[in-house]
């Protein structure tokens, strides 16, 4: 009877997106508020879905929509919400609300004239992004995740292309490259599934648990699928399109790559991927463990050898996404509940981390580190305390939502599944935690940077590495102003959610364990 609620989520952002292009010239004043109001609504019915949910009910789909698509081919339009699926499309809708609050009130001062140029297709742009990512999210068709797995693309590549920095032709052209090349491959490993089943349901498949589907298929399908899933995530070494996405996107731009695409690609993982083929999984683990463990430690050698703040943080989400792989890589309640934690946990820092990073870029015209000059808990007391805050969350510090997932992901890793080998598990597990360690040092190192210190002049500041001492700015005394009404707004949300689901896990992990034990019912 609630399939509706589903349907509305997509519907919404999608009429918004449409009703946009018939606005006539005159209705470009009010568009930021136009895009605040849909993804308000989108936003509303998210909370709708969370309020209603049946929490103390069996692991089974909720809100269910069951329709034929294209029935010639059995297609079907079937959407439906768990334990797994609803705190990201939560997620997806508070982020994408929270940038329009960003561009809405923010626009004449903190984005630099970021809504002046095409601000039409801007709106047009998030709109359809959202319906793409809650679409992944709700979908239990195999080839209706993939529609939706792509739609996102066209939108952010635009998003970086248009809207994005100085060198954003060569990165949009980079993120739509390696993402394509994935999806294909991935498509293939659909289509293989498909082939030995004759089914695209993922209901279906999951409660088959690989019945029907040899063990040399399944190891075939998953790496396939796997390989298109781990661009998305990004896992080492599929990674290299992230840092310069990261670097050339605009704010919002930055905080919905980082917040939710990363988490479709990891999302993959655990709706299809995993359940769908697990003796594919069983026999993949031990290697998804060692890409996961080497890229926590290259993402982190990685950040403590940048220089620019947005691009620490991009080479940050390697590290962080490393430790959702390895917590899948398990094949574990455990592991796989950490890996998910950490997923909406990451989601919200590093979407909080985005947002103050585009704050200081857009104070200083600059987010090189050295050019910053450090010292802004004297100049900017919130700025700095936000920016401390956050990196402190980043860095797993217990109380905080950072800390609860990478530590269950490790502790999946000190007793893996049944069948993998414990001792490799072991090596991984004490590879991760030298990582988080590796963590906690470079966000200390960009903090001692960038927070701590004398405040300097624009004079006194570290020319950059490509500029000539000739050309260094006149002495001009900083005086930025400290944070806005609408950045706290836009804020606030996130901070209270770190502090919530690192003080109490269990509102999470309730959420997600039943269908967890569900997913993984082949493998126990």
């Amino acid at each position: 009877m609630m399939g509706w609620i589903p349907v509305a989520l997509l519907a919404v952002p999608l009429l918004g997106a449409l009703l946009l292009l018939l606005a006539p010239r005159t209705f470009r004043s009010v568009l930021p508020a136009y895009g605040l109001i849909f993804s308000g609504v989108t936003l509303a019915l998210s909370l709708a879905l969370l309020a209603l949910y049946d929490y103390g009910g069996p692991a089974r789909m909720r809100f269910e929509l069951d329709l034929p698509w294209i029935p010639g081919l059995g297609l079907r339009l079937h959407l439906g919400v768990d334990g797994v699926s609803l705190p990201l499309i939560v997620l997806t809708a508070l982020l994408t609300f929270l940038c329009f609050v960003y561009l809405c009130w923010g626009r004449a001062r903190a984005t630099g004239g970021f809504m002046s140029a095409r601000p039409r297709a801007l709106v047009f742009t998030l709109l359809v992004l959202e319906v793409g990512m809650i679409g992944t999210f709700l979908a239990l068709d195999l080839l209706l995740f993939f529609v939706f797995f792509e739609i996102v693309l066209i939108p952010m590549y635009f998003l970086i292309g248009v809207w994005g920095g100085e060198g954003r032709r060569a990165a949009s052209i980079k993120f739509i490259l390696y993402t394509l090349l994935g999806s294909v491959v991935m498509l293939l490993g659909l289509l293989l599934v498909w082939a030995q089943t004759g089914t695209l349901d993922i209901e279906a498949l999951t409660a088959a648990h690989g019945a029907g589907m040899p063990r040399s298929l399944q190891i075939l399908a998953f790496v396939a699928i796997g390989i298109g899933l781990a661009v998305k995530t990004p896992m080492w070494p599929l990674h290299t399109w992230l840092p310069d996405a990261h670097t050339e996107a605009p704010t919002v731009g930055s905080v919905l790559l980082a917040g939710v695409l990363l988490k479709m690609g990891t999302y993959g993982f655990a709706r299809i991927a995993i359940p769908v083929l697990p003796e594919g999984a069983a026999a993949v683990a031990p290697w998804l463990g060692a890409f996961a463990v080497v890229g926590i430690v290259y993402g982190a050698l990685a950040c403590l050898a940048q220089r620019d703040l947005k691009r620490m943080i991009a080479y940050s989400s390697v590290g962080h996404m490393g430790f959702v792989l390895l917590g899948f890589a398990t094949l574990t309640p455990v592991g796989v509940n950490g890996a998910l934690f950490a997923n909406v946990a990451h989601g919200l820092i590093t979407g909080l981390l985005f947002f103050l990073a585009g704050a200081v870029k857009e104070r200083y015209h600059t987010s090189e580190m050295p050019a910053l000059g450090g010292g802004m808990l004297a100049t900017m007391p919130r700025l700095g305390s936000m920016l401390t805050f956050a990196s402190i969350a980043s860095l797993g510090l217990p109380g905080l939502a950072g800390f609860w997932g990478e530590m269950l992901a490790l502790f999946g890793a000190f007793q893996p599944a049944d069948g993998l080998p414990r001792g490799l598990f072991l090596t991984y597990m004490v590879i991760g935690g030298l990582g988080a360690v590796l963590t906690a040092a470079y966000f200390l190192v960009m903090l001692s940077r960038v927070t701590h210190g004398r405040p300097r002049d624009v004079a006194e500041r570290i020319p950059l590495a490509h500029e000539p001492p000739d050309e260094r700015p006149i002495a001009v005394s900083l005086a930025p102003s400290d944070v806005r009404g609408y950045e706290l707004a836009a804020w606030t949300p996130l901070v209270v959610l770190i502090l919530l689901f690192g003080l109490w896990p269990g509102l999470l992990l309730s959420l997600t364990t039943p269908p967890v034990q569900a997913l993984l019912g082949a493998l126990s």
